[in-house]
């Protein structure tokens, strides 16, 4: 008999659904790039590739579902009118299709929300490239991967070699979807499994020892994480110009430097190098800190920017694919300071004791008590960290590793990937790393209106990394 449960959403991924409102879509993705060896990409090729490739990743024909009366967090269901055409779209830049170009229509696109009555992913095939080169911009809700599982749409589109690898024999031909459980059906299943869970602290101590030890530990751990974040926010001067209300329309910047120079500076610089992770953050601290001198904004000696940087707590074991597995550390970046050295050794030293200390901060752990309760309540507490996200920190900066090996599509080769990180309430940009092929790509998803100049702090990324491979060792 086949198992009629939910496939319920976890508490942090619909607390990404909850946060979502006219100005703050929640989108993950990536923009690449590739040269054709003959210059032609075959897009139709391409729909057919993805669609023999789609029981690789069932979520992707799945939608959103909410529980009547708000019992119960949402819920996966299979999508009955599930439309790859609208999922798959192809775009065309105005000849002669620059880097330029590509930016401003890679803006316009993440400017639109993903259709909640739809499976919650996009992707666009961008033609009219200059030097016959193609784009690709994906688009993928946070409810419904993290930044290392969003990497799981490689399935879909890319291959290790030039000749795409024939589809996966086992999965079932001719897809048909799952017949949804009715409203009553999801609401009875919520109240069974709200009356089998502790709601609060306070019912857990009715439980086994374990059990209230369990929880008491997550509360700790929670309400030591806020404390953090309440005591980062009071320290040090930090620069406010990176929060300022934004709209719904978006820019975007790219910057590509070299993986081999950032690993140069981690190991000219010895033990306060600290790993290629701090590089890059040192590498965005001396970047902001040329923008904001640009901006003509007032820089002092103790000047910071707090960046939240999310943590990957992703296992290995069964049921570590799919979702979201990730916490998160505040990392001041000593942008008053003007020797990009002592810059990168500042942050070494933070990361190190943050990751010695091992416990989550500000917005995720309002985050985890807001699990601790209602779906409504819930509601209320993904909502309200996203609105204080301003007051604890001024940045997003995440770094997620790629794959060291050359990889393509349709036999086209991909030059490079650049992620979008969404924004949150009073965050201006975010900004998203990741290393492929001997490359380190920054993607700079900003607001509009309050970043007009996001191609400035692209090009300070270059620079920075300059300023720190030129620098002597200490």
């Amino acid at each position: 008999m086949p198992d009629r449960r939910p496939d319920r959403l976890s508490p942090l991924d619909a607390s990404f659904l909850f946060m979502e409102e006219r100005t703050t879509a929640m989108t993950l993705g990536a923009v690449m790039t590739f040269e054709p060896e003959d210059g032609f990409f075959d897009v139709d090729a391409f729909v057919d590739l993805i669609d023999s490739r789609l029981d690789l990743v069932p979520r992707y024909r799945q939608k959103v579902r909410e529980v009547p009366g708000r019992l119960g967090l949402p819920v996966w269901v299979d999508d009955p009118d599930f439309d790859l055409s609208f999922h798959v779209r192809r775009s065309a830049l105005p000849a002669p299709g620059t880097d330029a170009d590509l930016r401003e229509l890679v803006g316009r696109l993440l400017s639109r929300q993903l259709d909640r009555s739809r499976p919650l992913w996009e992707i666009y095939v961008i033609e009219g490239f200059e030097e016959y080169r193609v784009a690709i911009l994906t688009k993928i809700h946070h409810a419904m991967v993290d930044g290392i599982g969003s990497m799981a749409v490689g399935s879909l589109l890319l291959d290790t070699a030039a000749r795409p690898r024939p589809a996966e024999a086992g999965g079932e031909p001719g897809w048909s979807p799952r017949p949804s459980p009715s409203g009553l059906e999801l609401a009875t299943q919520a109240v069974l499994e709200n009356m089998l869970r502790p709601r609060s602290a306070v019912d857990a101590l009715t439980r086994s020892a374990r059990d209230v030890r369990e929880v008491a530990s997550a509360v700790r751990r929670t309400l030591g994480g806020v404390a953090d974040a309440v005591r980062t926010a009071n320290h040090g001067r930090s620069v406010w110009a990176l929060n300022a209300p934004i709209g719904t329309q978006r820019r975007f910047g790219m910057a590509r430097t070299s993986l081999f120079e950032h690993r140069m500076i981690r190991r000219r610089h010895g033990a306060g190098g600290g790993t290629v992770n701090d590089v890059v953050l040192a590498v965005v601290a001396g970047a902001l800190r040329r923008w904001l001198i640009a901006r003509g904004e007032p820089i002092f000696p103790d000047s910071v920017v707090r960046a939240m940087v999310p943590v990957s707590v992703r296992g290995r074991g069964p049921g570590s694919d799919g979702g979201n597995r990730i916490s998160a550390v505040f990392v001041e970046l000593p942008v008053g300071d003007p020797d990009p050295v002592r810059r990168l050794q500042s942050i070494a030293r933070q990361m190190e004791a943050r990751k010695r200390f091992g416990r989550s901060a500000g917005t995720t752990a309002v985050v985890g008590l807001a699990s601790l309760a209602t779906p409504v309540m819930h509601e209320m507490g993904a909502r309200l960290s996203s609105r204080l996200s301003s007051r604890l920190f001024n940045v997003v900066v995440t770094h997620v590793p790629g794959p060291p090996r050359p990889l393509y599509a349709m036999g086209a080769r991909m030059r490079d990937m650049y992620p979008v990180v969404p924004l949150a309430h009073g965050q201006a940009v975010a900004i998203g790393v990741t290393s492929y092929d001997g490359t380190v790509c920054y993607g700079l998803d900003a607001d509009r209106d309050a970043l007009p100049d996001v191609d400035v702090l692209a090009e300070a990324v270059n620079d920075s990394l300059a300023e720190l491979k030129e620098a002597p060792a200490a």
